[in-house]
């Protein structure tokens, strides 16, 4: 009888030394480059809105229960606490790989030398060695600990769904906060868009001009009436020449746009937009009446976003032009918000989507976005996931306030968009918490949001070529298109993003 007690005794101390071990351990991998660990749990998908108290509560813990079960007296109720906290991490790995809408890193010590599945099966062992030494210790459970008419195995079974139920309860909490109130953490999955291929474009006045018929095509500000394509693998280059005598019209800063089976050439200098076909690009159709403009999305053929100033007051202001057969400008005063000036505090993005009909615009230097239909109307005002919500600029009034220029550089938050469906793609200049500065240093850093729920996504580095700067950027439902410097490089989107697109009802898609 002794030697079966003794037997017992043995293996629930080699069980406890086990998990001593483990949790010595882990904490102090954690402890030890605790700012990557609280970074890895800020990007953690179940996690992230509590990284602040977790990153020290987690090793606090494990340091704690270590010391439990050295010491006998505490040693049971040191099991019971040890099996809470496995299940917890066992939970967490599952949800991670079969709900989680991306797998983030490892957390830490032996934890970053094993796969997922093997941390799952590791952690499973783990948690059985704890059952086995409690059940071992039946006597004590049994005896002592709440409910006492309750079986061992109730007790162990209530332990296991108590520790599953807290893991859950934060998981949706934490995911509720993330996507609707974010504390400016970011979520970067693992490769969301890898690139693919790059291309020397030879000089660096190109732009984008526009995606049709599964052709991507580019504008170059130095040739107005000469476009470059390429297929959407950025193969099979193809040079096109507009046709179009521009006779004596004086234009300072020409920009084109291809939609679908037309072309728009515009400036908003003169101020004037033609439309011609893509199909032989000879222009056919001018836009008259037109004010002037510096911001201009056509869509539908015949319609025209636009952005102008207020005749009053030289603010920014937007408005709709309609080519039917009597031309009609709508304006929308309250569209832009002034702050400061009306005209650099409301500087933006102006974006127009064809598979929603939704006119999207980005304010460059505070955290804000309005999303609107096709006739302007606004359907909510949006915030980026950084705190700058006000735009810190500084404008001084020159040659008697007829002249405003920036007297500072400006704080850029958003410095560029793109949007495609329900995803709006910006391009943040404001480091998140929990971020490496590494991270900063080599890439570009896009943030992803679903203007359908008006919630944060996720977000992913673009990484750069030398010191060059990334100008622009456009989306398409395969392949995000940059052009830094003077290259274009095609990143592919990963599961993880195409998961999250909408396709509306009707849909015009695009590659």
């Amino acid at each position: 009888m002794n030697s079966k007690a003794n037997a017992k005794s043995v293996i629930v101390q080699i069980i406890c030394l086990l998990y001593v071990l483990l949790f010595v351990y882990a904490a102090a991998s954690k402890l030890f480059d605790f700012e990557n660990f609280q970074v890895q749990v800020g990007q953690s998908p179940l996690l992230s809105a509590f990284a602040g108290w977790i990153s020290w509560t987690v090793p606090l813990s494990e340091l704690i229960i270590a010391l439990m079960l050295l010491i006998p007296k505490f040693r049971n109720p040191a099991l019971l606490a040890s099996l809470s906290l496995m299940s917890m991490f066992t939970v967490y790995i599952y949800i991670v790989l079969h709900y989680s809408s991306f797998v983030p890193c490892s957390c830490g010590g032996i934890l970053e030398k094993m796969s997922w599945n093997a941390h799952l099966i590791f952690n499973i062992a783990f948690v059985l060695l704890a059952i086995l030494a409690i059940l071992l210790q039946r006597a004590y459970f049994e005896d002592r600990l709440w409910p006492r008419k309750c079986s061992i195995q109730i007790k162990i079974l209530g332990c296991l769904l108590l520790s599953a139920a807290t893991i859950i309860v934060l998981f949706l909490w934490s995911d509720g906060i993330m996507r609707y109130e974010n504390p400016f953490i970011r979520r970067y999955p693992n490769h969301a868009a890898t690139p693919l291929d790059q291309k020397d474009l030879k000089f660096n006045s190109y732009y984008f001009a526009g995606f049709a018929k599964g052709r991507l095509y580019l504008g170059n500000v130095t040739a107005p009436l000469e476009l470059l394509s390429f297929d959407a693998e950025l193969n099979n280059p193809r040079n096109e020449k507009i046709i179009f005598d521009p006779k004596d019209i004086p234009f300072t800063r020409v920009k084109i746009n291809v939609d679908g089976p037309y072309f728009f050439l515009k400036d908003g200098s003169v101020p004037i937009i033609f439309r011609g076909s893509t199909s032989d690009w000879k222009i056919r159709t001018e836009f008259r009446g037109l004010p002037y403009f510096d911001l201009a999305e056509p869509f539908d053929g015949n319609t025209v976003v636009f952005r102008s100033n207020n005749a009053k007051n030289q603010d920014n202001i937007i408005g709709l032009y309609q080519k039917e057969n009597v031309q009609k400008i709508t304006y929308r005063n309250s569209f832009l918000q002034k702050q400061i000036d009306g005209i650099f505090d409301t500087d933006g993005k102006l974006l127009y989507d064809v598979q929603t009909d939704k006119i999207v615009y980005v304010y460059f230097y505070r955290n804000e976005f309005i999303v609107a239909d096709k006739k302007g109307n606004i359907n909510y005002r949006g915030h980026t996931i950084d705190t700058i919500s006000k735009a810190k600029i500084k404008v001084s009034n020159l040659e008697n306030g007829t002249v405003r220029k920036m007297s500072a550089p400006p704080l850029i938050v958003n410095s560029n968009a793109a949007v495609f469906r329900n995803l709006l793609f910006i391009h943040s200049k404001i480091k998140g918490r929990y971020e490496s500065g590494k991270l900063w240093d080599q890439g570009f850093i896009i943030d992803v949001y679903d203007i359908n729920r008006n919630a944060y996504l996720m977000s992913f580095p673009i990484y750069g070529i030398g010191k060059e700067k990334l100008k622009s950027f456009v989306v398409t439902s395969s392949y995000l298109y940059a052009i830094i410097g003077r290259d274009i490089v095609i990143y592919d989107l990963k599961s993880t993003l195409k998961r999250e697109m909408k396709l509306a009802a009707p849909a015009v898609d695009q590659q």
